[in-house]
């Protein structure tokens, strides 16, 4: 998606351990036009899957998700990172590790809002390891849903994740896939 790619290159900054700080649109400060049309490319991608619902993980990942669902007319569910009150024991659960963060989840999804009858499509906003998508991807095979695939708004695919899932036979799309980045320069993959 050249528009992504031109507000990667116009407002992102690239921090230390190749982080890449786009929260002026993406994923603090939310630009929710351009969320939307996100959302519009992701349901072009996959409008012929039969998506029901909609994965991401809290919190980063729901914006876009949400363009996604939104342009899908589906729902969207997010797994969860920290227990709540008002979340039964009846749970999908499964560990995830945020490159991010450097830190591990136990994330959750109630079983009333994924079944069999679900085709999910995975949503985030990064895909660098893999890991959060890998985690999504237990949380559907659990529920004994159909898996779509995944897209992400940015992958860095220097990082193999999205690669490593490929060749698992697991459709990616991603709207920017970043072959590298330095502190000054970031390359697109053709």
């Amino acid at each position: 998606m050249k528009a992504l790619e031109e507000r990667i290159l116009k407002e992102g900054t690239v921090l230390p351990g190749n982080i890449l700080k786009v929260g002026s649109f993406l994923n603090h400060q939310i630009d929710v036009d351009f969320i939307m049309e996100m959302g519009q490319e992701i349901a072009r991608l996959f409008a012929d899957c039969g998506v029901t619902k909609v994965l991401t993980i809290e919190t980063s990942g729901i914006a876009i998700a949400m363009g996604a669902a939104a342009a899908m007319h589906v729902p969207v569910v997010f797994a969860k990172k920290h227990a709540t009150s008002n979340l039964s024991g009846d749970v999908y659960s499964t560990k995830v590790h945020s490159y991010t963060h450097g830190t591990d989840y136990t994330v959750v999804v109630s079983r009333d809002y994924l079944s069999p009858q679900d085709t999910v499509l995975l949503v985030d906003d990064f895909l660098a390891n893999g890991k959060a998508l890998e985690g999504l991807i237990d949380l559907v095979s659990q529920s004994g849903a159909s898996l779509a695939g995944a897209s992400c708004a940015i992958e860095k695919g220097f990082q193999r994740g999205g690669d490593a899932l490929r060749e698992r036979g697991i459709r990616v799309e991603s709207l920017a896939v970043i072959d590298s980045m330095t502190d000054d320069s970031v390359t697109f993959r053709c």
